[in-house]
């Protein structure tokens, strides 16, 4: 029951994108994602040209979110429009802008061409086009043509990381189908990393480490210095108050002695004007006797 549920809703969603496709042809849609959550559920439209998408006043959202809802049975649906940067790296909308102009009548050949060589302009790392059907008018039988530049993955677990897409048109002549894979330039595949590249990489990010590690030690060291040129200011200045303190002590203890002196110095001066004055006196009494 459980493997049902799931296969139900991928149905659904493959449903969806082909209704989406049919509907938002102009506007260049890609694909869509459905995120759930509490609330509602977010459908994120990729698309090349946002204002063919959104409409008028939000109209084409509006109707596509009562359609989507109804149809395909999505509780709360929440439309949000997300623009594809690089369109021309976006294998199902150059496939399916190239299945649009086969069928208004252009040279499918013009059209193969001006695609490969767009897609490469664009930075691609390869690009392979695969047209098939009846490609040389009424009458003529139906042939395969093949149009590739650059480094293609076809095969293995890596093909994942290659854009692959596929269209169908149907002019007068008769049906043609297109396929076409493209490599983007950011896709990087083992085989094809460059060792010396990765051992020079390496060697710098080991240099860029050791020099960190020596920018922290050489701060540690300063942080060091600093605290120790702290330590010796606060000693420094500690001689320096008890030197202050000292020599107060020293200059007190000299003025005292200055005063001490000082006080000898009256009290002889006071002893020796007490015994001139002595001297005097008994000199006066002798003299007084005499007479």
């Amino acid at each position: 029951m459980i493997e049902k549920t799931f296969i139900q809703k991928n149905f659904n969603k493959m449903e969806l994108e082909d209704y989406l496709t049919k509907k938002l042809d102009r506007a260049g849609f890609s694909h869509l994602e459905i995120i759930k959550t509490p609330l509602v559920t977010r459908i994120v439209l990729n698309v090349a040209k946002p204002g063919f998408a959104i409409g008028k006043g939000g109209s084409t959202i509006k109707a596509l979110t009562e359609v989507i809802s109804k149809k395909y049975k999505i509780d709360n649906p929440q439309i949000e429009i997300q623009e594809i940067k690089h369109s021309n790296l976006n294998a199902k909308i150059q496939a399916e802008r190239m299945a649009g102009m086969i069928q208004r009548e252009f040279s499918w050949r013009s059209i193969a061409y001006r695609l490969v060589k767009d897609v490469i302009d664009s930075g691609a790392q390869g690009v392979e086009l695969v047209v098939k059907g009846k490609l040389s008018g009424k009458g003529g039988r139906k042939r395969k043509v093949r149009i590739a530049y650059g480094y293609m993955k076809k095969i293995g677990h890596q093909t994942k990381w290659v854009d692959y897409a596929k269209a169908s048109a149907y002019p007068k002549s008769g049906a043609i189908g297109i396929k076409l894979r493209i490599i983007h330039p950011d896709v990087i595949f083992p085989d094809k990393v460059d060792i010396k590249k990765v051992v020079s990489s390496i060697k710098a990010i080991e240099n860029e480490a050791k020099e960190q590690k020596e920018i922290k030690e050489l701060k540690e060291m300063q942080k060091q210095v600093e605290v120790t040129d702290v330590e010796v200011k606060v000693a420094v200045e500690k001689e320096a108050n008890k030197k202050k303190e000292d020599d107060k002590k020293d200059s007190k203890k000299e003025d005292k002695k200055d005063l001490k002196e000082k006080v000898k110095e009256i009290k002889e001066e006071v002893e020796e004007e007490k015994e001139v004055e002595a001297k005097s006196e008994n000199s006066g009494d002798k003299e007084a006797k005499k007479e």
